[in-house]
């Protein structure tokens, strides 16, 4: 398992900004660079759901819903992955987990709440 700790949830209006931050205090820069790492996110009532991926490749993937919006980086030597979320919507409201993938093991934060308000 790794630890992954989150930070930068928040209240904001319709149309603001946020940006996610999570790092992986404890693994070195090169363990690092072994993890697809990403975005999920939870809705009242809803499934856990992909927002993004930073694959260990270097690529990105997106939802539908947040693309062209939301924007995942990585920065290796920090060991930190990130989600600029731009033009956020109500809809964009959830509780967001960071997610961490080393060829099959899988590991979570324990989630930022970001929410929405129109």
């Amino acid at each position: 398992q790794v630890r992954l700790v989150e930070s930068g949830g928040g209240a904001v209006q319709d149309g603001g900004s946020l940006r996610l931050s999570c790092g992986t205090p404890g693994k070195i820069t090169s363990t690092f660079r072994t993890y697809t790492m990403g975005w999920y996110r939870q809705a009242p009532g809803k499934e856990r759901e992909l927002v993004a991926l930073a694959t260990r490749g270097g690529t990105t993937e997106y939802a539908d819903s947040v693309k062209g919006r939301f924007t995942i980086s990585r920065d290796n030597s920090r060991k930190m992955v990130y989600l600029q979320m731009n033009s956020l919507r109500p809809e964009d409201t959830a509780v967001y987990y960071c997610h961490v993938d080393q060829y099959g093991e899988i590991s979570w934060g324990k989630g930022t709440l970001v929410t929405v308000s129109s």
